[in-house]
């Protein structure tokens, strides 16, 4: 894909609350976009909101090496209840996306998910909307821009851009990396009727007032589509994340003294990962002669350690916390294999987790458990990067095992010859943003 020469060069305005110094897998999408953008052609400006007052889950400094030169940020400040919500529960952390940081049958945590499922709609974030219009429509007041990107969760930043669509009539692009109201965790937010039918109101106005959507799987755009008769399939574009090749400058280097499964990021009991910690136990008893090692990398959630200390797991596991990201890039080489898991939740055909395309760039063979026929298990299966089973299917996990088991008595190194997934690496994927954007 070719880039466009300098005095092609076009304006984009992207609106993400997301941005370096946070962490963690939000900020991804639209760091990597920004990044790539210049080669086609396209200048990004940021509107975010001020570090000093942002509500980050996790932050992660080495992200700013991303932010290309003269790259403009513009940060504005923000109105979010957080710091009462951590003083009246006396938490350090705020809530992380799915509550994998939150007791799940905490009477506290309940009332307080109540609160910001009714009192804040869509998100507790929605109070920086109003420092982020502002701002932004001071500089399409007095600049040109090709187009307008709002990029999301918090999903309060899409009104934002259907703000600034109505006021200047600007091409806007609303980019979903996770769905709206049908997130899997949409229900523990115990909305009342009213609160639910006014989020799924400002769904909607999104959905059919955006000039384009982009999703990340397939699934995705079926769901939207779905939702009124008003949108036509061709505006809704599949962007699926990647992964950025000069992430990828480690050499691989499997332990040659263990069989050692990574899992990297977040993961709490609606991943649904007992069956295999079960199969894992299984073969590890079989097989006395390998030392085997279980390994997760980022937030685990109490549940899933406690399922971990059940199946006499305990002390083959190593527990991580968060790393940044290029710490998180170097464990996925140095593995021997890697576990994904995929939340056993409605509409989880749809759920295309971020790590997936880094997983497939590290030539690991991939444990994913998850919804067969997902999109998550046609992309591993078009790769040929490992196998996809059903949260229950525990002899096919102990079978499959067996035989990664058997291979690595043979050879300690379990890396594929060959995994074909160039096409999801986020210059490529850049490239085609790029198209929607200068596309009249």
């Amino acid at each position: 894909m070719a880039s466009l020469t300098e005095n092609q060069t076009k304006q984009v305005l992207f609106i993400t609350y997301y941005w370096p110094p946070s962490g963690g897998a939000g900020v991804q999408r639209c760091l990597k976009f920004v990044k790539h953008l210049p080669e086609f052609g396209i200048t990004p400006t940021i509107v975010t909101v001020s570090e000093k007052e942002a509500s980050y889950p996790v932050l992660d400094r080495s992200l700013e090496a991303d932010i290309p030169a003269g790259v403009r940020v513009i940060r504005t400040s923000t109105s979010e209840p957080f710091e009462f919500y951590k003083k009246l529960t006396g938490r350090k952390e705020i809530p992380y996306g799915g509550f994998a940081n939150e007791k799940k049958d905490s009477s506290v945590q309940k009332f307080f998910k109540f609160l910001r499922g009714n009192l804040f709609i869509p998100d507790a974030r929605v109070g920086w909307n109003k420092y982020a219009i502002k701002a932004c429509s001071e500089l399409l007041a007095n600049e040109k821009f090709e187009a307008i990107i709002t990029t999301s969760p918090p999903h309060s930043t899409q009104l934002i851009g259907l703000t600034l669509q109505k006021k200047f009539g600007v091409k806007w692009i609303a980019d979903l990396r996770d769905p709206w109201t049908d997130i899997y965790y949409y229900k523990d937010l115990q909305h009342t009727a009213w609160a639910k039918k006014k989020d799924a109101e400002y769904e909607k106005a999104v959905i059919e007032n955006a000039t384009n959507l982009l999703v990340t799987s397939s699934d995705t755009k079926r769901l939207l589509l779905a939702k009124s008769p008003d949108i036509k399939t061709k505006k809704i574009k599949v962007i699926p994340n990647g992964y950025d090749e000069e992430d990828f400058q480690y050499l691989s280097q499997p332990p040659q003294d263990a069989f050692l499964i990574t899992y990297t990021g977040t993961i709490t009991e609606t991943y649904n990962i007992e069956a295999f910690l079960k199969a894992f136990a299984l073969v590890a008893s079989r097989h006395q002669d390998i030392a085997y090692k279980l390994r997760f990398v980022g937030k685990i959630s109490d549940e899933i350690k406690n399922q971990i200390e059940a199946t006499g797991l305990l002390h083959l596991t190593e527990i991580v916390p968060f790393v940044p990201h290029n710490e998180s890039v170097r464990y996925l080489m140095n593995t021997t294999i890697l576990l994904m898991g995929i939340p056993d939740v409605e509409n989880n055909y749809c759920i295309l987790p971020g790590k997936l395309f880094e997983y497939l760039a590290s030539n690991k063979p991939i444990i994913c458990i998850g919804p067969i026929h997902s999109d998550a298990d046609k992309i591993i299966d078009e790769c040929g990067a490992g196998r996809v089973f059903h949260y229950s299917a525990y002899d096919l996990m102990v079978d499959y095992l067996d035989q990664l088991s058997q291979g690595w008595k043979i050879n300690h190194n379990l890396d594929l010859p060959f995994v074909n997934y160039q096409r999801y690496s986020r210059r490529n994927l850049a490239g085609k943003l790029a198209e929607i954007i200068t596309k009249k």
